[in-house]
Order: C-alpha cells, then structure tokens, then sequence
C-alpha cells in the first residue's frame, strides 16, 4: 500500500515526446534512435520541476542516459534497480509514473525527495545517505527466488568513497552473486571527490587500477565508457546482463550535463533553492549557524596552531569553506568515510593535536561505534560541530537529525550543549574547545537568531532562568537549543516561567531543584525525539525527587518525519506556538 501523494500537472513546453512517456512500458515502446531525443526533454523537464520545487539539479542531469537506458533494458520493477545516494534518482521519477508530480517534490505531502519504498514500487531500496546500494543489491540477490530477476546498482556522486561499499564488494565477490554494479564517475560527491580512490579511477583506457583490480577481485569489469553516449550504453549493458556472476560497469558522466552554469559549477549546482523568476534576491545580514560556525573556527585557527578540522565530504555545506581558504593544509576532507572521520580525529587527539569534526547530526550515526569506542571511552580532546541538528525541511526523514542527543547522552565523559542563537553557537564551540575532553554542540540548519552579545556566561552544566511566571503555580518552560524563539512566544502567552538550559549533559540540576519549589508543570521543548532526547534526561531526574511536579515533553513524536518547510514540519509536531500552546492547555486542563 503506498502513501496518497498530491498530484501536480507538469505543462512542460518543447517536450513532446516526453509527453508521449508516462511510465516504463511507453518507453520500452520507443525506437533507440528516439532516445537521444527524449534524453534532451527529459533534462528540460528536470531543469523546469526543480527551478519550481527545489531540490538536487546536478547529479540528476549527470544519469539522464544511463536512466533512460536501464529502465529500457530492464524488465522494471520485476528487475531490481538500485540508486545509491538518492541525488541520481529524479530522472527514475520521472520515467517511472510520477513526471505529473514531480512539482509536489519535496513538498509537505507530495513526492519523497530521495527513493521511497511505500511511493513507487520501482523504488526497491530507500537511500537517503551513501554507500548503501552494493549491500542492498547483493541481499537481495542471495534472497530472490527467481534465477531470472536481474539486479543492477547504481553507486554514484562520491557514493564508492565509503567503507561498506568496499565490505559489499568484498563479500559480493566471494558469493560470485549475479549482479550489475554501475559506477558513475562524475569525479564528484557533493563537494569535489578527494583521495586515493579518485585518482585510482581516473584512467581513461581501462589499463591499470580499475580493469586489474576489479578483475582480480573477481568482477566481471568493463569500462571506464561515456556514460552520455546512449548506443554505447545500450550495447554494453546488454551484454553485461547476459553474463553471469558479479560484474562491474565503469562509466564517466558530467555532473550537471546539459545545463552551462551546472556544468561549470557542479558544487554550486549539486542542490538548488527554488528559482522566482520574478522576485529580486533578497539580501539579509543574518547568519546561518554554519556560518556562525565557520566564522569562529577561523578565529580559533589563527590562535591556535593545535586546530585540525576534518569533515566527510561536507566542507561546504558544514561552512568550511573560509577554512580552506585559509587554512588548507589544516582541513581533512575524507571523503564520505564518517568513521574514518571520527577515529582520524581520535588519533589526532591522541598526539596532542585539538580536532574539530564538522559533520551533520544524521551522519553522525553512522559513525557511532567510532564515536563510543575511539574517542568517548578513550576520553580523548575532541569537539564535535554537528550541524543540520533537528528537522532540516524538505529533505526529509533520512536528512532530519532527531537521535543524537539520545544516542550522545547516554555516553560516559562527553558533554552536549545545545546554543539557541548565533553567540550561544559561538561562545558554546570555544567552550567545548577549551573543554579538556570529548565536547558536542548541536545547531540546527538555517539562521541563526542574530544576537551578538551573549546574556550570561557559557558555564559548565548551568542554564539561565530568562522569565519568571505571573504566581507561584504556574508552567516552567525549559527550552533545549534552536527553538528559542517558539518557547519564549508559548511562555508569553501562558504567563509561563522561561528557561534556556543550554546544557543536555550535564542538565542543571541546581536550578531544576530550584524551579520544584516553584512550580508545578514542567513542559520540556527540543527539536528532537521525545524518546531519549533533553526531557526524556529531565523526566529521567525527575522520577529521583520527591515531587509531585509533572512533566510534558514535547518533540518529535515516535515516528519518521515527513518532509516540507521546516516550519510546516514543525507544526506538524506540535512545535509550532498554536499547536504548542493548544497541546499544553490541554495537558493541564486534563490533569486538574
């Protein structure tokens, strides 16, 4: 059964043969010699529905061919066709029954913005990070039933960069499981592909690294081949798929074909905002909390010659980008290996160096066991910068970072902190620099409230008490981080007391004894799971006290959030102000 998705019609001009394809089987009923045609439109139609909605231009652009021609070749979805790193995968909407919606993409209700397993049933794996499709495409070999099921993954923008893609091919060639492995080599992940393995597959004839690595390893290798010539394509896929065992198709594409200013600009052009052909730009002073970010490492940098940053393959996006300019031989892009990038840092602690890890929340997951093993149990000198905390809007459940303070709390030795404007971020990074020991701050996407002189001193475990309520009985706010704003709007309105915690670990105990004599509602706010997040810790304290205090945490509910505007997101979860403060009357006109 999949999720009811809202229909907006594309009326698309010079695109009529697109307009003849509205799935697979009309295209299965075209001639080769029109799909170079339909491989022009279909860029027209993904530059116009992105322009609209937003979204990833430049990886899409870079697979029109290869898109065209697999699901030509293949019998999909009986045929499984696997996307690595789901940026590739708008042109496979697009074919595949959902070019009338594509205008709905990433908006609340309408498509995914990565595949989605309960959208479309041609959507056989759901991506949202990288480096998954090899692992996804060899289980579901060794499970399928039919010996005639073909299996094709896609690994692109970066994708083979990453350590299990390495584990997949491993093990994929030790089964010698019958299966397609493409390739996309566009020299890209988000940012520029880094390291050894970029130039391991920079050999344009085939001789050498790939061809003879592949081949021992146990693949069937072809390659490296235009991934932009469709008659090639078609011919060597074909083949490829007449052959049994595990097999290796290297191809070369353009990350942003089609398109001068993606072409040119791949980084600039990896993902889009919406285009308003009409609107004139709007400048604003305030700054993201990545800037906040890259401002103060920047700052630290020039004082402190101990200073390493390392980040996985998201310089640009983690505001890294002065520091590259500035300090680049200081600046460990890995490429996207998270658990290399922790344990990189857990070395560099180890011989007296200060590592700054720039990562986002919902990569941090994945380098979890690095996280707890090499730098927490060690209790070594490192700061975690984790960016994109809490709902990051449209793109959705697998981008949202809603678990980390769940999964860092609960850890011996660190400290979490969580800033709600842009001199917390600031004053809470230089805290956890100074901090003799693993320290995190967490910081949410977007701007960051623009106060540029801090209120009170960053102070180990304490939080600051902003308002008191009107009497003695009334609701005691404790705001977690980014959400500041939408706490002290619900506090006014209530007549509520106010609290900025600041700290998740170690909670301010001290003050949380004090405000038990004053009140006797406690409502917690954060942008984070409910389940293990700051009020889970609060309710945690509270269960130990002789107190009939009782407690309302609001947060995100226990399931995947959708995707949509931040706001909209929010609001779905009861951390927008109406549905905040209705949700907290309720609360306490049920408890009296």
């Amino acid at each position: 059964m999949f999720a009811p998705i809202q229909t907006i019609p594309v009326q698309l001009p010079l695109t009529p043969l697109l307009d003849q394809v509205d799935g697979v089987e009309d295209l299965r009923h075209l001639q080769h010699k029109q799909l170079p045609q339909l491989a022009y439109e279909l860029r027209l139609a993904l530059l116009y529905s992105v322009g609209q909605t937003g979204g990833h231009l430049g990886a899409g652009l870079g697979v029109v061919e290869l898109t065209i021609a697999l699901h030509y070749l293949l019998n999909t979805p009986t045929d499984r066709l696997i996307w690595d790193v789901g940026h590739q995968a708008y042109p496979h909407k697009m074919l595949t029954g959902r070019k009338q919606r594509m205008l709905s993409m990433r908006q609340m209700g309408g498509l995914a913005p990565f595949p989605k397993r309960d959208e479309s049933l041609f959507d056989t794996f759901g991506v949202g990070h990288a480096s998954t499709s090899i692992s996804a495409l060899l289980g579901m070999v060794l499970a399928q039933k039919n010996p005639h099921t073909q299996h094709v993954a896609v690994i692109g923008d970066g994708a083979l960069t990453g350590g299990m893609a390495f584990e997949a091919l491993n093990h994929m060639a030790h089964c010698q499981a019958n299966g397609l492995i493409i390739v996309n080599d566009n020299d890209m992940a988000i940012d520029e592909n880094l390291g050894g393995l970029a130039t391991f597959l920079d050999d344009n004839h085939g001789h050498g690294g790939p061809l003879q690595w592949f081949t021992a390893l146990g693949f069937i290798y072809r390659g490296p081949i235009d991934g932009h010539d469709l008659p090639l394509l078609l011919t060597t896929i074909t083949e490829l798929l007449s052959l049994k065992g595990p097999k290796l198709l290297h191809i070369h594409t353009l990350k942003g074909k089609g398109y001068g200013p993606a072409e040119l600009d791949p980084v600039g052009y990896h993902a889009l905002a919406k285009i308003d052909p009409i609107a004139k730009p709007k400048k604003t002073t305030v700054p993201t909390y990545a800037q906040v970010f890259g401002q103060w490492i920047c700052d630290r940098a020039n004082t402190d010659p101990r200073l390493m940053a390392i980040t996985p393959a998201m310089a640009g996006g983690s505001g890294l980008e002065p520091f590259a300019q500035a300090f680049s031989e200081r600046l460990f892009d890995v490429a996207i290996a998270e658990q290399h990038a922790v344990t990189l840092a857990a070395g560099m602690a180890c011989e007296g160096a200060k590592p700054v890890v720039a990562i986002y929340s919902t990569f941090l997951q994945r380098a979890y066991d690095q996280l707890i093993h090499d730098i927490v149990l060690q209790d070594l000198d490192v700061l975690l910068a984790i960016d994109r905390a809490g709902v990051v809007g449209e793109d959705g459940a697998t981008h949202t970072g809603a678990y980390d303070l769940a999964f860092l709390r609960c850890l011996p030795n660190i400290i979490v902190m969580t800033p709600s404007n842009a001199a917390e971020t600031r004053a809470m990074l230089e805290f956890g620099y100074q901090y003799q020991g693993p320290a995190a701050v967490r910081y949410p996407r977007g701007a960051a409230p623009n106060n540029a002189v801090l209120s009170s001193p960053i102070v180990l475990g304490r939080g600051q008490l902003l308002c008191s309520g009107k009497d003695h009985n009334s609701v005691v706010i404790l705001n977690f981080g980014a959400l500041l704003e939408l706490a002290t709007e619900v506090a006014t309105q209530l007549s509520a007391s106010l609290v900025d915690m600041r700290f998740v670990k170690p909670l301010d105990k001290e003050l949380l004894q004090q405000l038990l004599t004053q009140h006797s509602s406690i409502v917690t706010i954060e942008d984070h799971s409910i389940i293990g997040g700051a009020g889970s810790a609060v309710g945690e304290w509270l269960a130990q006290q002789s107190t009939p205090t009782k407690l309302l945490c609001l947060g995100h509910e226990d399931r995947p959030l959708t995707h949509g505007s931040r706001a909209q997101v929010l609001a779905a979860t009861a951390l927008g102000v109406p549905s905040a403060v209705a949700r907290i009357n309720t609360w306490l006109s049920n408890d009296c």
